[in-house]
């Protein structure tokens, strides 16, 4: 059974930088592009960042652009999302996942259970 993990969510007020890591010892992890989704309240799941096997190119939402940077350590096997200057649209609980980037986009295939990121104004 895969299982990635999760940590770094929190309470932050807008203006704060925070990162989230996620780690597995169960995936063979640098055969798989890593990403993040974040899932508002009363919202659908929306992608946010994604990082190729060997961190060759990474990808980026609209939303985060310029204020968040995805990274991975193979050796590790740890992908981690620093965030910067979060706003309060940025509250969601975000999850880990490995990713299938296909012509429709960006596709979560093993899950974190997620962390919570609540910014407050």
């Amino acid at each position: 059974q895969v299982q990635l993990v999760e940590s770094g969510g929190g309470l932050v007020q807008a203006g704060d930088s925070l990162t989230l890591s996620c780690t597995s010892s169960t995936l063979g992890f640098s055969m798989y592009s890593m990403g993040w989704f974040r899932q508002a309240p009363g919202m659908e799941r929306e992608f946010v960042a994604a990082v190729l096997r060997r961190s060759e190119r990474t990808y980026y939402g609209d939303s985060v652009k310029g204020r968040f940077t995805i990274t991975r350590d193979n050796a590790k096997s740890t992908v981690s999302l620093q965030m910067n200057n979060l706003i309060p649209e940025d509250t969601a609980v975000y999850y880990c996942a490995s990713v299938s980037i296909t012509g429709t986009g960006f596709h979560g295939d093993y899950w974190g259970q997620g962390t919570q990121v609540t910014v407050s104004p």
